[in-house]
């Protein structure tokens, strides 16, 4: 009985850690742009400027100072349940939001491409529809941050 027990409890941490997936290799920054959104409708991208409404979002705006800009962000980003900070620089971000139940990881990208302009990407790494949970983490961002400017 022990047995069956023990693998179970490996099958299913096997099933949790697999929800994770591997990060794509081609994440950042490539010629002034973040990696375009796939078909699928689990992205969203506001450098796509011919993208659909499905992939579509406007970019993070504000005024003042690019880096109170990115100190409002990155405060709101380490108070995200379930959030890990990738990658910081003067004009990027990257971070990993996991799902609460199964695990499942969306890659978040922030790009500071211009004054007063944040673009973003968010997409999941596995699974075809997120249910447009990308694009309402995004939006809850965008509130919180608009919130929190001076």
């Amino acid at each position: 009985m022990k047995h069956k027990s023990t693998l179970a409890l490996l099958t299913l941490t096997g099933m949790v850690w697999g929800c994770a997936g591997t990060p794509p290799d081609d994440l950042g920054i490539h010629n002034g742009q973040l990696r375009s959104c796939p078909s699928s409708p689990n992205c969203v991208n506001s450098q796509s400027p011919d993208a659909d409404e499905t992939h579509a979002i406007a970019p993070l705006g504000y005024t003042g100072s690019q880096p109170q800009a990115c100190n409002t962000l990155l405060s709101i980003l380490k108070e995200w349940p379930r959030t890990t900070l990738i990658e910081q620089r003067d004009d990027y971000i990257r971070c990993e939001f996991a799902s609460a139940v199964m695990g499942f990881v969306d890659d978040v990208e922030f790009y500071f491409s211009a004054p007063g302009r944040i673009d973003v990407r968010s997409a999941s790494r596995l699974g075809h529809s997120d249910l447009g949970v990308n694009r309402k983490r995004i939006e809850a961002i965008r509130a919180k941050f608009a919130a929190a400017l001076p």
